[in-house]
């Protein structure tokens, strides 16, 4: 129930053999922070040990739940927009297939290099640029999984909340501080738009279409594209309503790069609304059914959620300030009318 916005078959990142999913150096107190002078003091969101038991953990518990279909197998490890997809796709398929994945290949996810920043307080996060088994180790199939952990308080789990599947050139080098990754607020002024305005700003484009901040590609003027020739097919049309989403862990997360920008992945929901023409029916999948309630008269409405990861520029920039690299996005609940 999950996909990429690349071409390809649903299900899949338009990678040959690649299937959705759907991963420093001081102990945490107890508390959770230091205290300094009355102000707490910028702490790694974790020790290399820590990073790593993280990601064998969730790897883990992602494999049990996919060789089973059963979402209460990993439903502590996942989060956020990886998590509401990831669950949804584990119960759509826990009714279509009841009895397991039979053609289940344990993930695995190697050549771990962890990015780690340091902040004040929770929420806590770092990422895990990792090598995967889902593709091959060189030519244009290669790709590299970004793996993005988050942790709400000490009494938490580490959880993922988001998935990047990008390829290694698009993985960009990131500015460090004492060996450690710098994080950029959801409000700083030194990018061409505020992380956490991204969303927003994303939404609009998808809307209006007006060229300027974001840069041509396959999710941004491709993405359009793909939902004007769907609006209108002979028989059916399809309406698509986008939102920001920025709550909890749905907030966006940036990484300060070396060239002055950053790395940001953040979140938006979509309804997916498709009208037949009288007479007929909207045609939906079994993975899609058994996530919808209702019954199909001639309307379908799909809730999805999409995760995108973006390139953003310095401040200043005038146009093409944000690249789109990559988008996941799958359907959570479907209903008839």
């Amino acid at each position: 129930m999950s996909s990429v916005g690349r071409p390809g078959r649903p299900g899949s990142t338009g990678r040959p053999g690649l299937a959705v999913i759907a991963a420093t150096v001081l102990a945490l107190t107890a508390s959770g922070c230091v205290t300094v002078h009355g102000e707490q003091a910028l702490i790694p969101a974790a020790s290399p040990a820590e990073a790593a038991q993280a990601l064998q953990e969730f790897t883990a518990a992602y494999n049990k739940a996919d060789k089973a279909y059963d979402p209460a197998l990993d439903a502590d490890q996942v989060t956020g927009p990886l998590g509401e997809i990831n669950q949804a796709g584990l119960r759509s398929r826990q009714i279509t297939t009841p009895g397991g994945n039979k053609n289940h290949t344990p993930l695995e996810l190697t050549d771990a290099k962890f990015v780690v920043p340091r902040k004040a307080g929770w929420p806590r996060w770092f990422v895990a640029d990792t090598d995967s088994n889902r593709d091959t180790d060189k030519g244009p199939n290669d790709t590299r999984w970004l793996v993005v952990f988050v942790r709400n308080s000490a009494a938490k789990p580490w959880e993922v909340a988001y998935l990047s599947i990008l390829s290694p050139d698009e993985v960009p080098a990131f500015r460090t501080e004492e060996g450690y990754a710098v994080p950029v607020a959801a409000g700083g002024t030194e990018l061409a738009v505020a992380p956490g305005r991204l969303g927003e700003r994303y939404v609009s484009f998808l809307k209006d279409g007006q060229q300027g901040l974001f840069a041509p590609g396959t999710h941004t003027t491709g993405w359009r594209t793909e939902r004007t020739k769907a609006a209108n097919r002979p028989g059916l049309a399809t309406q698509y309503v986008d939102q920001a989403e920025s709550r909890g862990d749905f907030a966006p997360l940036a990484l300060a790069t070396e060239d002055g920008g950053a790395l940001v992945f953040f979140a938006t929901r979509y309804f997916e609304r498709q009208t037949a023409a009288p007479g007929y029916r909207p045609k939906v999948g079994a993975d899609v059914r058994a996530l919808m309630t209702g019954e199909i008269k001639n309307t379908i409405t799909k809730r999805w959620v999409s995760s995108q990861a973006a390139l953003v520029k310095p401040a200043g920039t005038q146009t093409d300030g944000v690249e789109v690299l990559g988008r996941l996005q799958g359907v959570t609940a479907a209903e008839g009318s």
